[in-house]
């Protein structure tokens, strides 16, 4: 699956691949946090993360958009936007979108 061709301009990519198994939910949620409302974060991974997809509701509540991109057996494409509802910016209190 060609994930590059999918992928427009002014969305920030992120490649879980490339990550080690157990910093990759910490970097994920370092990404989220900063971002600014509006701003979109393309997420990369080689299976459906179902679980990480819960603790982002949990975080973040309807301040994050989650849209599939692709959902293959080869892996998912997700675009997470930060919509600048009731999460993201209230998640660690700074008021800036996330402290970063």
């Amino acid at each position: 699956m060609s994930f590059e061709a999918l992928a427009p301009q002014l969305v920030y990519p992120f490649d879980a691949r490339g990550i080690g198994k157990r910093f990759r939910h910490a970097a994920i949620f370092g990404a989220l946090d900063a971002l600014n409302p509006g701003e979109t974060m393309r997420f990369i991974n080689d299976h459906d993360p179902l679980p990480l997809l819960a603790q982002l509701q949990q975080r973040y509540g309807d301040g994050l958009l989650v849209e599939y991109r692709a959902r293959e057996a080869a892996g998912v494409m997700i675009d997470f936007t930060v919509t600048g509802g009731d999460g993201a910016s209230e998640s660690c209190g700074c008021g800036n979108g996330g402290c970063g």
